[in-house]
């Protein structure tokens, strides 16, 4: 049996070892606005597969803050108890929801009511003694931004945000989007950083906790395969699709007033993009991986013809999986002459050494073909091919794909001979599923952010310089495409044949996924 040490330590353990199970200690994790859809179909959800895995504390707390009017309406454990059963990933264990239910508090109330606030904060200190949580307290914004200053200066009178006076650590985590354009994400981020030192402030982007994104890191820093070809020297460009087969859903408001632009590019693509292109951290810290996020960002190029290479579409009434699909503009909530866009697509460049002179594509839209988010590096072609040209008429670029949903993997498309007399050369794939290769099923994203953030690690999360450096790469699109009417395009298709049009005149194509 281990010796341990003074300090409780198992010295046979080396503190380093990503390898051991990362368990926080105990501590509380408080929701705002858990009434909400995002709470109700994914936090709760997330937290219940934490406590299923034997990730969280013993002394674990879970408090929720929010008006009680979410739909269905009951007491707020049978709430919490439905969200759980309903969207949990890992098989359901009733004795595991009694133990976190028993842990749970709910206090009710709006977030301008003083008195609400102030039994928060009662919650709170019967916790620290009765829970031994010692002051430790994570803050969840799961509400619209603009109700984060009314949280906020709450927090600021009662105290609820200063470590010091709590005797622990206090964290907050702000969901996207992180404001409308520049000026308010500055706004924004300085009424934050007010209130939160900018260290304790987790900016979360749920697309950087799924496994194929952090797998991208993998593939490229711990393989020497792919980084001597990771260059401009011989990949001819990059593309980077997320595309999505639903229409707005219930988000008729959000999405009227934001755009497809402002929604995923701003954020999720150039996340992406900054870890396809960065630079090889000289460590895997948080700062070290931040340090090397931003270069990649403020190298950014827009194209000086945007009429060319920034195209926005709008979809029109179609076909989808064999049901009719309406147009944006006859969706509930929308006005008629509508020009907000649901597609958006952009040619960037990286003014770096490594990317000088290559084209990234960047594509979002809604009411695509199908769900997907990949990453697709297409290499040049061979300098010399020995072969006819009819030996070689299906032999497209050598592709590197990384599929972040739905298919979690990796592809390696390149050429081969097809068996026969004849000497004919066509693409083929080598794939690697996440699901094939390994026992374990990947954590839901929120699962993986979560437990980040109360054990401290700030690696995922952007930071307030990465999204002001994303601002100044989308602030001019929108000033560009102000007032323009988006192109249609029908449902169920890819995009307008403007966004074609685009690479075409490149001399390229989107790869189909």
């Amino acid at each position: 049996m281990a010796d341990f040490g003074a300090d409780g330590l198992n010295p046979l353990r080396d503190p380093a070892d990503r390898r051991l199970p990362r368990v926080p200690e105990p501590c509380a994790l408080v929701i705002f606005g858990i009434g909400g859809d995002l709470s109700r179909k994914k936090l709760i959800a997330a937290i219940y597969d934490l406590a299923n895995r034997g990730l969280l504390p013993t002394d674990f707390v879970l408090v929720g803050f929010s008006r009680a009017d979410w739909p269905g309406g009951g007491s707020f454990e049978a709430m919490a108890r439905k969200s759980a059963k309903d969207h949990a990933r890992t098989v359901w264990n009733e004795e595991v929801w009694r133990r976190l239910a028993s842990n749970s508090r709910f206090v009710e109330g709006s977030f301008d009511d003083d008195a609400a606030i102030d039994e928060l904060v009662s919650t709170m200190a019967d916790l620290k003694q009765s829970h031994g949580i010692e002051g430790n307290a994570a803050f969840y914004l799961s509400i619209p931004p603009t109700l984060f200053p009314d949280v906020l200066k709450q927090m600021q009178r009662t105290g609820l945000s200063d470590a010091k006076k709590a005797g622990g650590w206090r964290r907050v985590v702000v969901e996207k989007p992180f404001g409308h354009d520049l000026p308010s994400a500055l706004e924004l981020n300085k009424l934050v950083d007010n209130v939160f030192p900018p260290r304790d402030v987790y900016r979360i982007d749920h697309y950087l906790g799924k496994e194929t994104v952090q797998n991208l890191l993998a593939l490229r820093f711990a393989n020497q395969l792919f980084e001597p070809v990771w260059n401009g020297n011989f990949v001819d460009s990059v593309q980077i699709t997320m595309a999505e087969d639903v229409g707005i859903g219930g988000r008729a408001a959000f999405y009227q007033a934001t755009g497809a632009a402002r929604d995923v590019l701003q954020n999720h693509l150039l996340q992406l993009l900054a870890l396809t292109a960065m630079e090889e951290p000289v460590e895997f810290s948080p700062e070290a991986v931040r340090i090397e996020k931003l270069k990649a960002l403020r190298a950014i190029s827009l194209p000086d013809d945007l009429e060319r290479y920034a195209v926005r579409g709008q979809y029109d009434q179609g076909w989808l999986a064999g049901e009719r699909a309406c147009s944006f503009r006859s969706e509930e909530g929308i006005p008629e002459d509508s020009k907000t866009e649901t597609y958006a697509a952009v040619r960037l460049g990286i003014e770096t050494r490594r990317w000088a002179g290559v084209p990234f594509y960047m594509r979002t839209g809604k009411r695509l073909p199908k769900r997907v988010t990949e990453i697709s590096v297409m290499f040049k072609k061979a300098p010399h091919l020995p072969f006819s040209k009819t030996d070689t008429q299906e032999l497209g670029h050598n592709q590197l794909v990384i599929r972040v949903q739905p298919d979690e993997g990796v592809t390696l498309k390149f050429g081969s001979k097809v068996p026969g007399s004849a000497m004919e050369v066509r693409d083929v794939a080598m794939d690697f599923l996440y699901g094939e290769a390994f026992t374990e099923s990947s954590p839901e994203a929120y699962e993986r952010l979560i437990l980040d953030v109360l054990v401290g690690d700030a690696t995922l999360f952007p930071r307030s310089e990465e999204v002001e450096a994303s601002w100044r790469v989308i602030d001019p699109l929108e000033k560009f495409w102000d007032g323009q009417e988006p192109y249609l395009y029908r449902a169920g298709e890819w995009g307008p044949k403007e966004s074609d049009e685009m690479l075409a005149s490149d001399g390229r194509q989107w790869r189909r996924p």
